[in-house]
């Protein structure tokens, strides 16, 4: 798991993504929000402008992608490369406005239809979050729908399986995500 943007949000997502068993990197480009201090159980923490990182790191169909910059300068970068690449998943963080805006500063820079249909942005799934904890939690339980092939419907009531045989899309049946 890589997450873009050490913003208070993200300190919350790495400790999820510590809990679902990813290596959790964060990435930005202020030296002043992107320390051990804020981060401390982040398992790397890297300077530098996000699409430049994500351009030069080795990624795989597991990997996942959290862009919580919630700024253009950043954002259309790093979504330009993130959304052009074999990861898992990849989610934005922002406003209902702000996901329409950014698709189309995006078009604007080439991205395509196709590949803007991988954005899972606003980011998380709707569980009514607030706090930095419960968006956090909301981030994860659409990672691990998204990994597991599930609705994230309630499963009360629900006449679907509790457990997924397997996942879809590019993620295919990959057991461990650290």
């Amino acid at each position: 798991m890589i997450v873009f943007g050490a913003i208070d949000f993200a300190a919350a997502l790495v400790r999820v993504g510590k809990f679902l068993g990813y290596h959790v990197t964060v990435c930005d480009a202020r030296p002043v929000f992107a320390t051990p201090a804020r981060f401390p159980e982040a398992d790397e923490i890297v300077v530098e402008w996000p699409h430049r990182y994500l351009e030069s790191t080795d990624v795989d169909a597991r990997t996942v992608l959290c862009v919580l910059t919630h700024d253009a300068k950043f954002d259309v970068p790093l979504l330009r490369v993130a959304l052009r690449l074999p990861v898992a998943y990849v989610g934005a963080m922002g406003s209902r406005r702000t996901h329409l805006d950014r698709n189309e500063r995006l078009r604007e820079v080439g991205v395509t239809e196709i590949e803007l249909a991988r954005l899972r942005s606003p980011i998380g799934l709707d569980l009514g979050a607030r706090t930095p904890e419960e968006t956090a939690l909301s981030i994860g339980a659409e990672i691990v729908a998204h990994r597991r092939g599930g609705t994230g419907a309630s499963l009360t009531g629900a006449h679907t399986p509790i457990h997924h045989d397997g996942p879809r899309g590019p993620l295919g049946r990959i057991g461990s995500v650290a």
